[in-house]
């Protein structure tokens, strides 16, 4: 399988891709778009074969390659994936491969767009396939870096304030995980505590056990800072108004996979490394959890835009992820992994169909629309498989994942687990009244006009929509690889010796 290449060959499909676009006439739109779709391509089918190559039964990381940089620092670029890392590959490569047909129609300078979408794109690969704890955080960087550029140039409602904001939360947090990171290299040097030599390798890293009372404040440390990018109550704040503002491929990105980083960091470093230090804090993390879920999910029950409904009910499914971490069972961890994959598809096409809408009617108010499923009856039958996949109904893919959540959830916080049960509740109630008011009711005759999606505007829907029926059927498979690529650290959890925090 290593002979294949296929993790480079994912991960420089993009940053390639942006290469060449440089050289690109900006006005050969129709050759900028072919080279986004081609690399989209690409990585789409090297990481469906991944995934279909993949083998359930070997533990560890998987096509592995070793790639020399800075040897004399402990610091390699070494690629791998394992089943809880390879899902969220495919997921950034299908999510990738969608957004470049939702932006196709694009005019307003095409070239800068594609490029700094494929940056990004390349950025969060690094991240998923980093087995070298420093080059995983530099990968960070290039992902949420572009994002500014995007919102910033291509956005839209306030987009100067949106940009700014999310670009201070997030260098703040990032700026707290690098103190983290380099405690921990600190660490491994110390011959008496960890390694006796300085490395990121995360393979080396998973050998020391870290010490109880650092592992106490540096899981803080790095819960605060990989925190705001889930985002974790209350640093969320930057999130609604990023998901506004963003182009709607950018929305599609940052709800999709951006926010995945977060999570992905906690688990793989955070629960990884320091057991004890999540076990002391998981109290409080489910506490917040508990509040993204519920807390939310009302606010995004008084919402007033279409667009900040998705992005409030993008920050309460993502609170499930925290609730499955801090639960700290295998059950639950592997809940809040594949739940990672399951809210990334359904946020993508959420923003997919709020953007088609907006791209016809220009406005997402959802006080001006009404009756439109007679004008658009695709994007009202869309609209409907998304939002019960939202709240969580059996038969779509998004149940599964909530579902372990919950069961796991109860064997360690059963009181805050059925408080959080409560916000499906809450998600079907801002869903179903969201969906009557803007396809249903007496029909507007203000939208007649408007026509329903055709051509490539048909391809996001239907291969988002159709993974999470097909996962939603049949689950188990995928559920398989996930649960085997967080054994280990399940594993590690299981010998925890101190209590929560209170």
């Amino acid at each position: 399988m290593n002979a294949l290449h296929l993790l480079p060959g994912i991960i420089l499909a993009p940053f390639a891709a942006a290469l060449i676009m440089l050289f690109v006439p900006s006005t050969a739109r129709n050759l900028i778009r072919g080279l986004a779709l081609a690399a989209a391509s690409c990585s789409l089918a090297l990481a469906g074969l991944a995934m279909f190559l993949y083998d359930n039964s070997t533990k560890g990381l998987q096509f592995v390659e070793h790639i020399g940089w800075l040897k004399s620092y402990g610091i390699s670029l070494d690629l791998g994936v394992d089943g809880l890392s390879l899902p969220l590959v495919l997921l950034t490569a299908i999510i990738f491969f969608a957004g470049v047909f939702v932006s196709w129609k694009l005019e307003n300078r095409t070239k800068e767009f594609f490029v700094y979408t494929l940056l990004l794109v390349g950025g969060v690969f690094g991240v998923f396939m980093s087995t070298d704890l420093l080059v995983l955080f530099m990968f960070i960087e290039i992902a949420v870096i572009p994002k500014y550029v995007l919102i910033l140039v291509w956005g839209s409602t306030r987009k100067d304030y949106a940009a700014m904001k999310y670009t201070l939360y997030l260098l703040s947090g990032s700026a707290l995980a690098f103190v983290g990171l380099f405690a921990i290299y600190a660490y491994a040097q110390n011959p008496q505590l960890g390694l006796g030599y300085g490395t990121f390798a995360l393979s080396d890293l998973g050998r020391i056990n870290f010490d109880p009372q650092f592992q106490k404040w540096a899981f803080l440390v790095l819960l605060v800072g990989f925190g705001v990018l889930v985002p974790i109550f209350p640093l969320h704040r930057w999130t609604p108004d990023g998901h506004s503002a963003a182009p709607t491929t950018i929305s599609m990105l940052l709800a999709g996979v951006i926010m995945k980083l977060g999570g992905y960091a906690i688990i793989r470093v955070g629960l990884g490394f320091f057991p004890e230090g999540a076990a002391y804090w998981a109290p409080v993390v489910a506490i917040l959890a508990t509040i993204n879920v519920l807390y939310i999910a009302f606010v995004a029950l008084v919402q007033k835009d279409m667009k900040f409904v998705v992005a409030n009910s993008s920050i309460s499914h993502m609170g499930f992820v925290l609730l499955g971490i801090a639960s700290m069972n295998a059950v639950s961890v592997s809940g809040a992994a594949a739940q990672m994959f399951a809210h990334g598809i359904m946020a993508a096409l959420f923003f997919a169909l709020v953007g088609q809408v907006y791209d016809k009617a220009h406005t997402r108010m959802i006080a001006d629309f009404g009756g439109l499923a007679k004008y658009m009856p695709r994007t009202s039958a869309a609209f409907l498989v998304v939002g019960l996949a939202s709240l969580g109904l059996p038969g779509l893919f998004n149940f599964v994942p909530e579902f372990s959540v919950f069961v796991g959830g109860m064997q360690r916080f059963p009181v805050l687990t059925a408080v959080s049960i409560f916000s499906v509740v809450v998600t079907a109630i801002y869903v179903l009244w969201v969906y009557q008011r803007v396809f249903f009711g007496p029909a507007n005759p203000r939208w007649e006009g408007l026509v329903d999606m055709k051509g490539v505007e048909v391809v996001p829907v239907v291969l988002l929509g159709g993974i999470l029926l097909v996962l939603g059927i049949m689950p188990g498979g995928f559920m398989n690889i996930v649960s085997g690529g967080i054994a280990p650290i399940v594993q590690r959890l299981a010998s925890v010796s101190t209590g929560g925090i209170f």
